[in-house]
């Protein structure tokens, strides 16, 4: 399964957006309001849970300045990437769009993505204010 986010436009450089993302403690920032939980564990990975979900724990997996990071699942049932892609507009501003992949078999599919889509919508949506 794939999905992306709407690519949002910044005001900040790629370079900037890249170290904003690269420090998973600024993910808080753009979780969504529903969130319950929030915890960094190690310097590069977090957990975090939103209302009526489990706890999903994330791990930077990649990370390519200043126009790529990718976080993955670490550890639990379900196996996937959150892709941050940055690209220049100019010196003073940049694009962003998340990407979720995973695989999952149809009946999770179609259970997990309105909520996922919506998800990183949201995490895309807060970076400009959140920079």
């Amino acid at each position: 399964m794939n999905l992306e986010s709407p690519k949002i436009n910044v005001g900040k450089s790629p370079q900037e957006v890249f170290d904003f993302l690269s420090d998973v403690k600024n993910f808080e920032a753009l979780m969504p309001e529903n969130i319950s939980k929030f915890e960094v564990l190690e310097k590069d990975k977090f957990l975090f849970a939103l209302k009526g979900m489990p706890e999903i724990v994330l791990k930077k997996k990649e990370a390519i300045a200043p126009n790529k990071i990718v976080l993955g699942a670490a550890g639990g049932k379900l196996d996937f990437s959150l892709i941050g892609n940055i690209t220049e507009i100019d010196e003073t501003s940049s694009q962003v769009q998340l990407e979720f992949t995973g695989e999952f078999n149809p009946m999770m599919a179609m259970m997990i993505k309105s909520p996922i889509s919506k998800f990183i919508e949201t995490l895309a949506t807060s970076i400009p204010n959140a920079i």
